[in-house]
């Protein structure tokens, strides 16, 4: 059977972990001799790579499901939602012609081989108990080209977060060896990348598997060497995990932006004990983070509505972000989830209160961000080109913010920058979230 006259397309839901899985399977199969097309009316076959964090993502991720079965499509569900209701799935989109889960990506090529052969009326491969693992010898076929590129250093999760269903969805924490994350990186930055993002459930556990030890430090200082990439963001990192070695190393590290992104879920202890997070002092973190880490941007998340929090705890949590004053910050409904602790606590918070507090919480980050953002008028600081629109337009992104989840700088220029390089911009105006500046 000739696989060049099949098509193969992939819609992608959920993280930018989800992602990279997107992009591993798009190499498997573009390594076996089968054609990818980004057009899904082209398609025979169309993966849909899923996300089963939270409800609304389940719920979007089966409106694409049953888009392109009723757009004629043979369907592949891999991801998340496979592998969080395996039989009940089947039993629910029987159309479906093959499901695999999380830890079974590499199964991909056999999977749409069976398919064109029309071997198997169905499909199933969903491990039961996942364990994460990386194809180190294929070549991501990358659905997003541009300046910035995730690389995954990590995944699984050890923790056992009260909202989470994470460490049931990916299995244990798995990390990549340092010198095959060096490789794609230098690879990524030879292709033009000159941003990479490293992420992971929790960047900071990274290594622990493997070296024994908390590792990201290192891999930090040796990924600082390559030449080929400007600049390092790290994503989803752990509070407690956080330690001197690893400030230090975001200290020194030329290429390491001075960008934390460290979600706190809440600041109430008995709260966070709720949460099965850990307990610390959270004020003299920040305060060690912003004194260590010259010119540091905090980005932070919260959870408001978890079962028990009463009004008190919010508004702990309230005054403790209006003390914090993040440079970024997003707050969350608690969205009870099957699998989780905390999906049978009592004291669960009725949605009205939920959404009132998520509201209230985001006003005030919306009034200290703007402030934030006021501090950098007539300042110069460093960016990175996103995108040259044909009239001239030119979008950027600050040290200061990770693609997709934070704002935007838009430039006024005679020049013409190259997208990927990183320029000194003068800001001359602002907003709550976005940035206005020249070259």
């Amino acid at each position: 059977m000739n696989l060049k006259s099949k098509k193969i397309a992939l819609i992608n839901h959920g993280c930018a972990k989800n992602l990279v899985d997107s992009e591993l399977m798009l190499g498997l199969l573009a390594q076996n001799g089968i054609e990818i097309t980004l057009e899904e009316t082209k398609a025979d076959v169309v993966i849909i790579n899923t996300c089963s964090f939270i409800h609304d993502a389940e719920k979007e991720s089966v409106q694409s499901i049953l888009q392109m079965i009723e757009d004629g499509k043979k369907v592949i569900i891999t991801g998340c939602l496979p592998q969080k209701h395996g039989d009940e799935l089947k039993k629910a989109i029987p159309e479906a012609v093959a499901l695999l889960g999380t830890s079974d990506i590499e199964k991909i090529v056999e999977v749409v081989k069976n398919i064109f052969e029309q071997k198997d009326d169905y499909i199933y491969e969903v491990t039961e108990k996942p364990i994460y693992h990386y194809p180190e010898n294929v070549e991501r076929q990358q659905i997003t080209v541009g300046s910035s590129s995730y690389v995954k250093i990590a995944d699984g999760c050890n923790y056992s977060c009260g909202y989470c269903v994470i460490p049931k969805l990916r299995g244990p924490y798995r990390s990549r060896n340092i010198e095959n994350i060096v490789k794609e990186v230098k690879d990524l930055g030879r292709k033009g990348v000159s941003e990479i993002v490293l992420i992971a459930q929790d960047t900071t556990g990274y290594g622990i598997d493997l070296y024994g030890k908390p590792s990201l430090a290192r891999l930090l200082k040796e990924l600082n060497k390559i030449e080929e990439i400007n600049w390092i963001r790290v994503m989803y990192t752990y509070p407690s995990m956080f330690d001197d070695e690893l400030i230090d190393a975001f200290a020194s590290c030329d290429k390491v932006v001075k960008y934390v992104d460290i979600p706190l879920q809440h600041s109430h202890p008995a709260m966070l004990k709720a949460m099965k997070r850990p307990v610390m002092d959270y004020k003299k973190f920040i305060e060690k983070l912003r004194k260590k880490i010259k010119g540091v941007a905090i980005r932070t998340t919260f959870v408001v509505g978890y079962p028990g929090e009463t009004q008190e705890m919010f508004d702990h949590l309230y005054e403790f972000t209006k003390w914090a004053k993040f440079d970024k910050m997003g707050a969350f409904e608690f969205s009870k989830e099957k699998g989780t602790y905390a999906y049978k606590l009592p004291d669960q918070i009725p949605a009205r209160i939920k959404k009132q507090r998520k509201n209230k919480l985001m006003k005030l980050q919306q009034e200290i961000s703007f402030e934030v953002n006021k501090k950098f008028l007539d300042k110069n600081i460093s960016c990175i080109i996103e995108s040259v629109a044909n009239d001239g337009s030119v979008v950027a992104r600050s040290y200061r913010d990770a693609p997709e989840v934070d704002g935007l700088v838009y430039i006024q220029t005679d020049e013409i920058p190259v997208p990927g390089d990183i320029e000194t911009v003068h800001i001359t105006g602002c907003d709550e979230y976005d940035l206005y500046g020249k070259l």
